[in-house]
């Protein structure tokens, strides 16, 4: 197996003359959190699009784990262990925290939509159902309606989720977005719980968050790529904090 799971090779977008990606090169390491950053309108969200094959690249390659996918569809690399949280895992607001994750398990057995099937196969997977909220700590929330979830335990039950899709790369879009304190020191340990054994590629604004989890950080720019490394290297950047605070003094700590 590589070392690197994820790759792209001058991967580019443009919309009607506008470019959203120019030609950015992104390795992600196996077993790494890899952050992408970057100021407002820098191209993040396009690129876990073409990454999640939801936006078909102008031009431009996307390898996992060596194979390219670049012409791939989303149920495809999904099955090959490409997982986006927070969009392919929506949360069903009526169901159960429990009935929620069993139908991500159904997903990987090829049954999502056998409504009819008897509620005894179903409760087969409990087991496996429970295991997955104990290890985002939501077994005790289990029976409750989902709608009735505090907002950070929603995204805890999104983690659980695509994590039922038995994900070899979890993509995350701004796991913290929206959260107070409490919630985002929460959220932010459970990345890190869950990372052991995979590799996340997030995108993520809070700049604590990133500083306290992520092996390596590549910053946009108008779409292209600006720098990358270790938090201590690229937060230290003239050109990054050029980018982030319009100075090249001071640090990036504590930026949305």
């Amino acid at each position: 197996m590589t070392e690197v799971i994820l790759e792209t090779k001058n991967l580019t977008k443009e919309f009607k003359g506008f470019t959203a990606v120019s030609a950015v090169n992104l390795k992600v390491q196996r077993g790494h959190i890899h952050a992408l950053i970057g100021p407002n309108g820098a191209g993040k969200t396009t690129c876990f699009n073409l990454l999640t094959k939801f936006l078909v690249p102008t031009s431009g390659q996307i390898l996992f784990n060596g194979k390219d996918i670049t012409a791939a569809r989303p149920a495809q690399i999904a099955r090959q262990g490409v997982i986006r949280s927070f969009q392919i895992s929506a949360v069903f607001p009526h169901l159960s925290v429990l009935e929620n994750v069993r139908i991500g398990l159904q997903r990987t057995l090829g049954t999502s939509f056998h409504f009819w099937k008897s509620e005894r196969s179903l409760s087969a997977l409990n087991d496996r159902a429970m295991a997955l909220l104990g290890e985002v700590d939501l077994a005790e929330f289990a029976d409750t309606i989902t709608v009735d979830l505090p907002y950070g335990r929603k995204r805890a039950l999104e983690i659980a989720t695509t994590l039922a899709m038995e994900p070899e790369l979890m993509l995350l879009d701004e796991p913290t977005q929206g959260m107070g304190h409490e919630d985002v020191d929460r959220v932010t340990a459970l990345i890190k719980k869950v990372s052991v054994g995979r590799t996340i590629l997030m995108v993520e604004h809070n700049m604590n968050v990133v500083s306290g989890i992520c092996d390596r950080i590549s910053v946009l720019q108008r779409g292209a790529m600006l720098a990358e490394g270790r938090y201590e290297e690229v937060s230290n950047n003239p050109l990054v904090m050029e980018a982030y605070m319009g100075t090249t003094s001071g640090a990036l700590e504590g930026a949305h």
